[in-house]
């Protein structure tokens, strides 16, 4: 058996400055948000000759139209995001492309999003994963028929959201990235896979205490932990590949969609074990304190 209580302090540690890099950035900086969600117009064109992205947003440059981004989507094939704009303009965006590379230029899509949908979005992305989160605390608490079980999930679950929240912070100020609606599903997804490993940890300590309520709560937390430990790595690390390769080698509308995914399912495959199960230790160490309950104490009962 692992004694993964004895460095309670460490796990919080990493967390923490994983954490206070990300708070901050959010306090400083926020996210960029993509036109799905400040307003603006989405180009989808194809070319029937190769450009760099770089290519076509300096012809865009060039014809002073001011583009938030460019995004290839496969060979020949462009996602552009640029401010809300007219029918004209985009006429005229189309023709400088084609002039001055000398490529024929298809234009796929066209739609303008309005700042009033993106609050929407917002809005009711915000609503989704609070409902979520209070479902989850709900259900965990009722399921093993303890609220500390259900306090304990959600903690890791913030925990990986705000891991999530900060790495994208840090990546719109100092790489561009854009948050749109991708990221929400990513960020949505992100809370059922860290409540995934939880749940398999706390049903094993339940099933301990059943068995046997004399041995000390805190070695019955280890031995879950140590018999669970294999299984989740082994889930998580299959997955891990899966997006890893995806990221690698798949296309750049779905690149960051894919690392909001590995983000999270990495910070889930931690918080489990290493959050969720310390902050269950931690509470029932403080309801055994003398200072909280003496007489309980002196008996020899157990909080949990």
């Amino acid at each position: 058996m692992i004694r993964f209580s004895k460095y309670i302090w460490v796990y919080f540690l990493l967390s923490g400055l994983v954490l206070v890099s990300g708070v901050f950035s959010l306090i400083r900086w926020g996210f960029r948000p993509s036109v799905d969600f400040s307003g603006g117009t989405l180009i989808e064109f194809t070319t029937n000759r190769d450009l760099s992205a770089d290519t076509v947003k300096q012809t865009a440059a060039a014809l002073k139209m001011d583009v938030a981004s460019v995004q290839r989507a496969g060979n020949e094939h462009y996602i552009l995001r640029m401010k809300p704009t007219t029918s004209q303009t985009i006429s005229q965006l189309v023709s400088g492309i084609q002039s001055v590379n000398s490529v024929k230029v298809t234009i796929q899509s066209n739609q303008t999003v309005g700042p009033v949908l993106g609050r929407e979005l917002l809005q009711k992305a915000t609503f989704a994963a609070l409902l979520a989160i209070t479902a989850i605390l709900l259900y965990v608490a009722w399921a093993f028929k303890n609220i500390k079980f259900g306090v304990a999930a959600v903690v890791a679950l913030l925990h990986d959201l705000l891991v999530v929240l900060g790495s994208f912070s840090l990546f719109g100020h100092f790489l561009g990235v854009e948050v749109d609606t991708l990221f929400v599903t990513a960020f949505l997804t992100t809370m059922s896979f860290s409540v995934h490993d939880t749940i398999v940890v706390f049903d094993r300590i339940r099933e301990y205490l059943k068995r046997d309520r004399s041995r000390p709560f805190e070695e019955l937390c280890d031995l879950a932990l140590t018999e669970t430990i294999n299984r989740s790595m082994t889930n998580s690390f299959t997955i891990i590949f899966m997006l890893t390769a995806l990221a690698l080698m798949g296309g750049d509308t779905t690149k960051w969609f894919i690392i909001a995914l590995l983000i999270g399912t990495v910070s889930g495959t931690y918080s489990s074990p290493f959050i969720a199960t310390p902050v269950l230790l931690l509470w029932d160490r403080w309801e055994r304190s003398p200072r909280r309950r003496p007489a309980e104490v002196a008996g020899g009962k157990r909080s949990i």
